[in-house]
């Protein structure tokens, strides 16, 4: 069932918001409100829940010359290798190098990880982006025959 409401902006804002849409390609200002509604109900419940499953994208800029630290963020990802998917390493320059670890797991585990990275010394720039799924569950695919764990991105 689809429930219909009107929304009221002045003309300036109007003018922002289909160029806004247009930008980011939505065919109709109906889809970038309802995307747009998603995202901010998705902060609000990572933000004040802390609770449930995400998958997440940390990123962070450290010098690889501050002494020990290559082993210590290691070592912090061997820690909890539970909630860590993959890993992509990039040399920047001489002394800066990217990180991007995408994650899963429960969202307060994933935070502090995220936290307890980017607070190490060394580590110039971090951010962590954290989309909520719901809890894994099993999936039969129909050719295959056997069961498959899959998260899904709550909506």
């Amino acid at each position: 069932m689809t429930e219909r409401f009107t929304v009221s902006l002045d003309e300036d804002l109007a003018h922002q918001f289909d160029h806004w849409v247009a930008q980011r390609g939505y065919g109709t200002r109906s889809e970038a409100v309802r995307d747009l509604i998603r995202a901010a109900l998705e902060q609000q419940r990572l933000a004040h829940d802390g609770g449930g499953f995400c998958v997440a994208t940390l990123s962070y800029v450290y010098n690889h010359h501050q002494l020990g630290l290559a082993s210590r963020l290691a070592h912090h990802h061997h820690e909890h290798h539970d909630l860590t998917l993959a890993t992509q390493h990039v040399h920047l320059d001489h002394e800066n190098c990217l990180e991007a670890v995408l994650l899963r797991g429960p969202v307060q585990a994933v935070r502090h990880f995220a936290d307890a990275t980017i607070a190490e010394r060394g580590v110039r720039h971090g951010k962590l982006h954290m989309i909520p799924v719901a809890l894994d569950t099993p999936h039969r695919h129909h050719d295959q025959g056997d069961p498959h764990h899959h998260s899904h991105p709550l909506t």
